[in-house]
């Protein structure tokens, strides 16, 4: 199975996220700046949250591309945890025809806040996560 890694990263948080579960699957992580879609792949997809929303960069290129029949998986990364980030991708995603796979989010640390995160057992998580969606 191809799999693609795309993330949206401003503090290095979720990029960790999405290099644990690159490393995992033998592929690359890319950051969304410098991606384009391949539909032909399982694709993850990841951001972190800012100031409420997912990044800047990943709505415009859930935008600009057709996800209509794509596989994806969505992860994201949060001082909160609640994987809000994750529900705003997945809305974005199904508006434009994706089947979502699967949702993976954890702790990101952002200042003083959630010092650690992601964890080493929070990649750890990631990783396998990682690998059961491509079972």
């Amino acid at each position: 199975m191809k799999v693609q890694i795309i993330y949206y990263s401003k503090t290095g948080n979720t990029k960790k996220v999405a290099e644990a579960m690159a490393s995992e699957l033998g592929v690359e992580a890319k950051d969304v700046k410098k991606e384009t879609l391949d539909k032909s792949c399982l694709v993850f997809l990841g951001s972190g949250l800012y100031a409420g929303k997912i990044g800047k960069k990943l709505v415009e290129f859930i935008g600009k591309n057709d996800f209509n029949g794509v596989n994806v998986v969505l992860f994201g990364t949060s001082i909160k945890g609640e994987g809000n980030e994750v529900k705003e991708m997945e809305e974005l995603l199904k508006s434009k025809g994706a089947v979502i796979k699967g949702r993976f989010y954890c702790y990101g640390n952002f200042l003083f806040a959630k010092r650690g995160h992601p964890s080493e057992e929070e990649l750890a998580k990631a990783r396998e996560f990682a690998r059961e969606m491509t079972k």
